[in-house]
């Protein structure tokens, strides 16, 4: 096999697409500019130039707490009085509502909106810094950096205000060293409901009596992280809001007059515990506002704020507490808060609302006006509306102070006008794009589609040909140095998105005019040059294209750019698969290949066809085909009930099974799901083990059947163990919890290492084959035909041992059907060879390598996915029989003719089954549909670094594509799997009659290996890449659509990083062809002297 110029092929055309994505990605999701300005209280923030420094006067609260109940929705707080039965989340704080009912005039609740994506780390970036999110800074929620924009922890601790902290440790990652006291507690393990907050119980009261604090900040996680374990809907939420409830009223209690208390919720969550979109139910969060002394200056009015925006509490409590809004922020002041009358200097009532208003305006236009002469970004006319607008504000608000006129409540509703005009300008300005990286990108993806096009043509000539790669890659990296020296000369520092562009933009044209002249000049050589050049050129033309294998892919791709497309994707591939596959069975029944051929009566018998193989064959083959197109139907079917839902299709309810056995409340229902899930992890394990025996492939003492025999099995034992202790609640077998608790951190991590040892032995020793060497001569063995090992005297080693293969193979093969075991030996006392699962030597290691990922890819998923998974061996299967037994049939009507390329069709569906699986495993593509539990699988504690845990959950979501990736060579081995003797003579030459040596075929002929290995990795490739291309075409082309941030652009990174794990394992599935490839050449090397001697 010719692995150097396969795998150097591949990882170019890999890198290539890498570079392409990284490029748009760049251009696409943008940082917005952080202006790096901070605000005092020296700041000019009042017309005409006059200072006043409102930080040294009397403000109106001298201190405040900040409570945080992580993920508190708006209905968790709410009272209804009329709910008799109410749910478990519901009513269960009724500490607010008894509080506004007996003091109207100290206390408010609101619905808390916050903006997209939400996130505990962005959502604490937007209420301290009063600044808007972009779409990427969902992707640092794993590593939350500094905050370095202005906000109000940096402007309390500029005028002199202890600021204390207590509870999840997000804080101290954003506010490093800002903090006069700080108690954090680890946040990331959301299986744990009581660390946090028992930890801040422990000093919060005691804090809020002495003191030594100024602005108090304590940060709940319970709640939050009981919605990711079990959900708002279970009795674990209703103590935990009860246990909130407690402590809102014993912080109460303690409050001073000069104090203001904020209960508030940083985001909300779905029906099913999740966040981090932009669902109203996500959004919409609770805040709480009291203080003992008089806030408001009634009951609830008419024009109070229906919602208010998260951004807004910055500039109210920047303001209550007599420190400057940070710089910024775009969030307006809360008015109720501050007193209606006229503007006053008065040091016990602090700021009017006019005067809070005013110096609110003020600081956004200061922000505004840095913000556009910085980025350039916002348009032109919004800017110039907006300032032509502060200027009439500005006017009017000098004509009242000089004549001491009173408020106007249509000059204040103008203020607020304004700055909600600025605010929803720099909401829809802030996805800044870079149209020249989005265009690169574009490009370099664009030409690395047509180039696996290309690779998967010209396989034959490229698998000889290196010197085609090598010359245009040593070309560009050359030029990508000349491109970084002159931007280090030009620029003092280095772009590396440009070298790199530059490297693979240019290895690309190189590479297509390479391949182009070398095809040009080899077809000359054999003088038919102008039909070659239209056989290549024309595979390219609509004819040849647009036929339904390739329709299909076309057509999904097309279809990205429709949103209602890609929220209904699951269903809609899931009929692609069923189309798709009913395609093949019609086709070869419309080309007279699906049944024996009819003989014609009226011809005389030796015009008649002869036929490559009895009917019976072909009926045999047809029957099985059928039959797997039921399985396959069967297996699409049920894969629909393991879905999840998106907000946007309504009444859709998730599977059941998507839900972890400790969520289940009854116990029946637990038991059945844990049955299911049994059941089938023993049922995936029989089927591989099945196959591995009924091949012959479990025979051998070497790491691979060490594997499938005991680490298999051990490992499915683990994992059932693991699913009964985690399904174990938390109040049952106390005395036993010390026990429990330690197998849920042994039993995952035992798994792993089972995991990481079989695959390590696999790969190591990856041969199945079981040879025996028999002395003993019987009467049936001795009548049999000895295997001639040496062909002819002077023969070449590698010609020996392309003879040698198939004779041993047919000896063992006959000999079993003779019922007598290979005991002959030749008459000089030579031994004869017995030879066990050589036939499946290629694909029985790569079976196992994916049972064995598939284990452990379900250790990360719900107990329930285990019905699924066996779904996706099944479906595996069945395609991969569809497809065998498709070629088969061609085959014996002799409509194939040479060659082990795999065909377009089993390919295109290779592809949608890993995307149907990926909805089949209750994946969606977004974000809060990532289920966050699979970082904690082992590591019940958390983690001390990102990179373990952002591992564990893209490998719990790209299970799918992972399995069908390393799985894909399977395409290539499965016909020779499944041949029948005789069945594909006309594929190499031999005589009808034959034995099927199934995969020694690819022995014989390494050329023809290599270049279908080649062929079928770049048309996957192609396949891929083509849905990367679509859907980063219809976010380029959708950039300013409504939809974009909700739907095309978590789709884009959905499909980019299944992408990357797709092709990174691809590589992992070839890389391990050609490991076993090296171990069975060293084999017959080490059989070829004792067997000619």
């Amino acid at each position: 096999m010719k692995r150097l110029p396969i795998l150097s092929l591949l990882l170019w055309v890999c890198a290539v697409f890498y570079v392409g994505i990284y490029l748009f990605v760049g251009g696409f999701l943008l940082v917005r500019l952080e202006v790096n300005r901070t605000s005092t209280c020296g700041d000019v923030l009042l017309p005409g130039g006059e200072q006043r420094d409102f930080c040294h006067a009397k403000p109106r609260f001298r201190r405040a707490v900040l409570l945080i109940i992580d993920a508190l929705r708006y209905d968790f707080a709410r009272f209804d009085p009329s709910n008799t039965r109410p749910r478990p989340y519901e009513n269960k704080l009724p500490v607010l509502q008894e509080i506004m009912s007996l003091r109207p005039s100290h206390s408010r609740l609101y619905p808390f909106r916050a903006d997209p994506p939400t996130t505990t780390m962005q959502r604490i970036k937007g209420f301290t810094t009063g600044s808007l999110p972009t779409f990427i800074d969902v992707g640092n929620n794993f590593a939350s950096s500094a905050i370095l924009e202005d906000n109000i922890v940096h402007q309390l601790g500029q005028m002199g205000k202890r600021v204390v902290f207590m509870g999840d440790d997000t804080w101290e990652n954003l506010f490093p060293k800002k903090f006069y006291r700080s108690l954090p507690f680890p946040s990331f393990n959301v299986k744990d409901l009581h660390t946090v907050d028992n930890g801040i119980l422990q000093h919060l009261y005691s804090t809020m009596v002495g003191d030594e604090w100024d602005f108090l900040v304590a940060h709940f996680l319970g709640v939050d992280h009981c919605g990711h374990r079990f959900g708002p809907d279970h009795p674990a939420m209703a103590d935990k809001l009860t246990q909130m409830d407690g402590v809102i009223r014993s912080v109460i209690d303690r409050l001073q007059n000069d104090t203001l208390l904020v209960v508030m919720g940083d985001h909300g969550m779905t029906d099913t515990g999740d966040h981090g979109g932009e669902s109203q139910k996500e959004t919409d969060a609770a805040i709480f506002l009291y203080s003992p002394s008089p806030l408001f200056p009634g009951p609830p009015a008419q024009d109070e704020p229906d919602v208010v925006p998260q951004t807004d509490l910055v500039p109210t409590l920047s303001l209550l507490l007599g420190v400057p809004i940070p710089y910024s922020s775009v969030g307006q002041v809360l008015l109720p808060l501050f007193p209606p009358h006229q503007l006053t200097e008065d040091a016990v009532t602090g700021l009017s609302q006019l005067e809070a208003l005013w110096i609110n305006a003020k600081q956004v236009n200061r922000f505004l006006e840095t913000y556009s002469s910085m980025a350039k970004d916002i348009p032109p006319e919004s800017l110039s509306k907006l300032q032509a607008e502060f200027t009439r504000l500005s006017s009017h608000y000098i004509a009242t102070v000089q004549e001491a006129a009173g408020t106007s409540p249509q000059r204040m509703a103008a203020v607020q006008a304004y700055l909600t005009s600025v605010r929803d300008t720099c909401r829809a300005t802030w996805a800044r794009f870079n149209p020249l990286k989005m265009a690169t990108g574009l490009v370099i993806l664009g030409f690395a589609c047509l180039l696996c096009v290309i690779l998967s043509e010209l396989s034959c000539v490229l698998v000889m040909e290196l010197r085609l790669l090598k010359a245009p890659v040593v070309a560009a990296l050359s030029l990508g140095v000349f491109v970084a020296a002159g931007q280090l000369l030009s620029q003092g520092h280095i772009e590396v998105a440009w070298c790199l562009a530059a490297i693979a933009f240019v290895s690309e044209l190189l590479f297509l005019w390479s391949t182009c002249r070398a095809r040009v000049s080899a077809v000359a050589v054999n003088g038919s040059k102008v039909h070659k050049r239209a056989c290549w050129f024309g595979w390219l033309t609509p004819r040849h294209l647009l036929v339904p294998p390739l329709l299909v892919p076309l057509l999904r791709c097309a279809s990205l750019l429709s949103d209602s497309y890609v929220i209904a994707e699951g269903r809609v591939v899931t009929f692609l698969v069923f189309s798709l596959g009913l395609y093949i069975p019609i086709h070869l029944n419309w080309d007279g290949l699906l049944l024996p051929p009819s003989h014609d009566t009226l011809k005389p018998v030796g015009v008649q066809p002869s036929p490559v193989l009895s009917p019976s064959a072909v009926r045999r083959e047809s029957t099985t085909l059928l039959g797997c197109l039921g399985l396959l139907v069967f297996s699409l079917y049920l894969s629909l009930s393991f879905h999840g839902c998106r907000e946007e299709q309504g009444s859709c309810q998730p599977s059941p099974f998507l839900s972890p056995l400790s969520r289940l409340q009854d116990s029946q229902l637990k038991n059945l799901h844990y049955v299911l899930s049994l059941a089938s992890l023993g049922l995936w394990t029989y089927l591989l083990r099945y196959w591995l025996r009924h091949y012959g492939n479990l025979n051998s003492s070497g790491g691979t059947v060490f594997t499938a025999r005991w680490i298999l099995p051990t490992l499915c034992i683990c994992l059932g163990l693991h699913w009964a202790v985690s399904a174990t609640p938390e109040d049952s077998f106390r005395n036993l919890a010390e026990l429990i608790s330690l197998a849920q951190l042994a039993l995952p991590r035992a798994a792993f290492c089972l995991l990481g040892l079989g695959l390590f032995l696999l790969w190591l020793d990856p041969l199945t084959v079981f040879v025996k060497a028999r002395a003993a001569a019987t009467s049936r063995g001795s009548s049999l035909p000895l295997p001639c090992y040496r062909a002819s005297t002077g023969i070449s080693p590698q010609a020996e041992l392309h003879h040698l293969i198939p004779q041993i193979y047919q000896r063992m093969r006959r000999s079993l059907e003779d019922g007598d075991p290979i005991g002959g030996a030749e008459e000089d006392g030579r031994p004869a060879v017995e030879a066990y699962g050589l036939g499946t030597v290629y694909s029985a290691p790569l079976l196992l390598f994916c049972g064995l990922l598939g284990i452990g890819l379900l250790l990360l998923h719900p107990e329930g996915m285990a019905l699924s998974f066996l779904l996706l061996l099944l479906e595996m299967g069945a395609l991969l029989h569809i497809h065998a037994s498709s070629m088969t049939l061609n085959c014996l009507n002799g409509v194939v003719s040479g060659g082990f390329n795999v065909p377009w069709t089993p390919i295109v569906l290779w592809s949608l089954a890993a995307t149907q699986f990926f909805h089949a495993t209750g994946h969606l593509p977004t974000f809060p549909s990532i289920q966050w539990g699979a970082a904690f699988v082992g590591f019940p504690d958390g983690h001390t670094g990102t990179i373990l845990p952002a591992s564990l959950v893209t490998l719990n979501t790209f299970s799918s594509h992972i399995l069908f990736a390393v799985g894909c060579p399977l395409l290539l081995f499965w016909p020779l799997v499944c041949e029948v003797r005789g069945g594909r003579g006309g594929r190499t030459g031999g005589e009808e009659g034959e034995d099927a040596v199934m995969e020694m075929r690819l022995r014989e002929n390494p050329l023809q290996f290599s270049s279908a290995l080649l062929q079928l990795s770049t048309r996957y490739l192609f396949i891929q890449g083509a849905q990367v291309f679509a859907s980063v075409c219809a976010a380029a082309i959708l950039r300013r659509h409504l939809m974009v941030w909700k739907v095309f652009a978590p789709k884009l990174m959905f499909e980019a990083s299944g992408f990357l794990v797709s092709s990174g394992f691809l590589l992992v599935g070839v890389s391990l062809v050609m490991r076993v490839d090296v171990a069975v050449g060293r084999w017959f090397k080490r059989l070829l002297p004792d067997a000619s001697r």
